[in-house]
């Protein structure tokens, strides 16, 4: 346990640097979508957009996974019946930040393509997930317990933003 502190550290580190990708990475895409029009400003998005996605967020996420894994093979408590069930809940928050990032690459190659199936308030809407997403993971952390009834407030109070966020007017782009 004398290096746990210290892998603790660089897993905090690692998720700073994933969730920056995961909150701005759709952000681009607002801007890339809304600008499709302008093919220098695009060209210049797509670039932003590869290198957030491929040398920040991929390698961030990674070391976010594998210090955590390193954590919870040193401290398998966390995982045990006595430990109360947060860890699993955060676990299971943390999978669904995966999946989103993986999302994010999908969303990245689409658009590489110029293939425009999502709209500009899709992606602000889409920003809004990993915000969410990281509210249970950072409660839970904290708390070190899992409450039911703040799981369901949290994820109707941010379905109902996401939800109005994706209804506002589109933005006319000048």
């Amino acid at each position: 346990m004398e290096y746990y502190t210290w892998i603790l550290t660089f897993h905090i580190m690692a998720m700073m640097s994933w969730m920056a990708m995961l909150f701005y990475q759709p952000r681009l895409y607002v801007y890339h979508t809304e600008h499709q029009d302008k093919k220098e400003f695009v060209d210049v998005v797509k670039i932003q957009e590869l290198k957030m996605y491929k040398y920040i967020g991929v390698p961030a996420m990674w070391a976010t996974i594998i210090s955590g894994a390193i954590m919870l093979y040193l401290n398998p408590y966390l995982l045990s019946s006595q430990a109360g069930g947060w860890m699993h809940a955060k676990l299971f928050f943390a999978l669904l930040l995966i999946i989103y990032s993986f999302s994010l690459g999908y969303y990245r190659k689409k658009l590489e393509k110029d293939d425009y199936e999502r709209s500009g308030n899709f992606f602000r809407a889409y920003n809004e997930i990993p915000t969410i997403l990281s509210l249970f993971i950072v409660a839970y952390v904290i708390t070190k317990t899992f409450s039911l009834l703040f799981t369901i407030i949290t994820l109707l109070i941010g379905s109902f933003i996401v939800y109005k966020v994706y209804k506002q007017k589109e933005k006319k782009v000048s």
